[in-house]
């Protein structure tokens, strides 16, 4: 990570001609790309870039550092990143030509999307404006069912079907990481995905020749459409930035391809997180019909749009689920998991409500069983009340003091050792402080293996924390333990106390033994 941070600092150096102020690492979603915030200090330099002749999207080579000269201005007037930007690195170099290369031809069709101002020579750092923390998923949850809210949906349908046909016309297909066409082939490999990853996990008896007829002739009906232009692949809300103007802006494009306009509005307005009421996604995909057939040669056809956007509705709520139960059961990341019980109730909704013109009875069959309470029940994390009896104690400690003792009849609970992680404590500024302050925990979240611990733990002690609460026990005791029990312990402590209490809703009793003995050395 360190050298990571380096590589980014080194091309914020040679864009703006000034070390930068910040760089923060930005949380990590699905994907193993990591970025950052870089914020400038007081003096901002002219930020004049070393031409070497070549465009974001064609793949430079220099024996410099080498830095892509701006572009020109921002999409509607945001400024080029001169205060901040954000920082991409991506070692995946394929997948960042087809990003810059999309970029590119996203813009000079007038798309909201980012503006890229730098690459570096290796390829796999690249800094692009910031469009702030605030997404429309954001909003939507601070806000709820507002009227502004519903406009933004509104502005980003109308702005999608401008990419889709306008920017899609300018699109270079070679340059997809995949296929170049959301065809038979990708969306049978959706299906496909499905299976393996989250049907085949149920253990649910099914006609294997049967459910692959279905998804042959599934993916055979939706292949026949007529309108097929460049395809987001991953258009839901949290991609949707919105800036203090309250224009909308578009992240994370680079798995696009050619294919059915049905997909990406079905991925907005189905989107699990956002919970959409069905007045909302009626209207809203009215709406979208309405704008998209401007951009086209002739209007669509509203029912026979309907009717496959249905299937393509289907095929998102499956891909996604296929991809929790990959990112969840095979990569072992619990916040996909937690993720399942929200999808199958989407999934549910779709199920009671909407046809798709074209029969497949054995995986009608097993979409029923997917959304039956008995495979629900599976996925509903189990929540403590107020007739719980589990308390779950939690402590950090110094070994030097030695592991705390459980006085309860329980005797003892789990003792993990933090002492295998970069000790911030060695650095001279993070002395005299904690694992409770920002510079610390921004540390251990950014510069170590915390994280990944951090996940561990939490599968074994959700374990635990599960049949404790079945079977009524009345304690656990679980304590974190470092050097001098004031960074690492301390952080892994509040981290678990958070994540019981979000998950199960039981009740904590969290101490940091070396500050009630006085021996921490914080100042404030």
């Amino acid at each position: 990570m360190e050298r990571i941070i380096e590589h980014v600092a080194a091309l914020w150096r040679n864009y703006t001609g000034t070390e930068a102020a910040e760089i923060t690492k930005l949380p990590q979603s699905g994907s193993d790309r990591l970025y950052f915030r870089i914020r400038a200090g007081s003096a901002v330099g002219n930020g004049n870039a070393v031409n070497n002749g070549s465009s974001p999207g064609n793949g430079i080579t220099a024996t410099q550092p080498a830095i892509v000269t701006d572009p020109g201005p921002a999409y509607n007037g945001i400024s080029s990143c001169k205060h901040s930007c954000i920082a991409t690195y991506n070692n995946n170099l394929r997948e960042n030509q087809t990003f810059l290369s999309f970029t590119e031809s996203l813009r000079s069709a007038g798309c909201p999307v980012a503006n890229v101002v730098a690459l570096n020579d290796a390829g796999d750092t690249y800094l692009q404006e910031d469009f702030g923390d605030t997404s429309l998923l954001n909003l939507l949850e601070q806000q709820g069912y507002s009227a502004e809210v519903y406009a933004l949906f509104q502005e980003s349908l109308s702005k999608l079907a401008h990419l889709q046909v306008r920017g899609g016309a300018q699109i270079n297909y070679d340059m997809c990481l995949t296929a170049h066409e959301f065809g038979k082939q990708a969306i049978l490999s959706d299906l496909l995905y499905f299976k393996y990853y989250f049907l085949d996990t149920l253990k649910f008896p099914y006609d294997k020749q049967a459910l692959l007829n279905d998804f042959e002739a599934l993916s055979t009906y939706l292949t026949h459409t007529e309108n097929k232009h460049f395809m987001f692949r991953d258009f839901q809300s949290r991609n949707i930035m919105v800036t203090d103007d309250g224009q909308v802006h578009f992240i994370d494009y680079q798995g696009g391809m050619r294919g059915a306009l049905q997909y990406d509005v079905a991925s907005l307005l189905w989107q699990a997180r956002a919970e959409l009421p069905e007045d909302w996604k009626n209207s809203l995909l009215e709406y979208y019909i309405g704008e998209v057939s401007q951009h086209l040669p002739h209007p669509l056809d509203p029912a026979l749009f309907t009717a496959q956007y249905n299937g393509y509705v289907l095929i998102r709520l499956l891909q996604v689920l296929g991809a929790y139960g990959f990112r969840g059961f095979f990569q072992r990341k619990a916040q996909f998991l937690s993720s399942i019980p929200l999808a199958l109730k989407n999934l549910a909704a779709f199920t009671d409500s909407r046809r798709m013109g074209i029969a497949v009875p054995e995986f009608d069959k097993c979409l029923q069983y997917c959304t039956s309470e008995e495979v629900m029940a599976k996925f509903e994390p189990l929540r403590a009340d107020e007739s719980t009896p589990l308390v779950v104690r939690i402590h950090s400690f110094s070994y030097k003091k030695g592991i705390p003792p459980d006085p309860t009849e329980n005797g003892g609970g789990f003792v993990f050792d933090c002492r295998g992680i970069l000790n911030p404590g060695r650095i001279a500024e993070y002395k005299t402080q904690t694992g409770r302050d920002k510079a610390v925990r921004d540390y251990l979240e950014q510069r170590t293996v915390m994280p990944d611990y951090l996940n561990s733990v939490f599968d074994l002690v959700d374990i635990t924390v599960t049949d404790y609460i079945k079977r009524g026990f009345e304690s656990l005791q679980v304590n974190f333990g470092c050097t001098g029990g004031q960074h690492r312990s301390v952080y892994a402590a509040e981290a678990l106390a958070r994540h019981l209490k979000n998950k199960f809703g039981v009740r904590i009793e969290l101490r940091h033994l070396m500050q009630e003995e006085k021996n921490w050395i914080n100042t404030g």
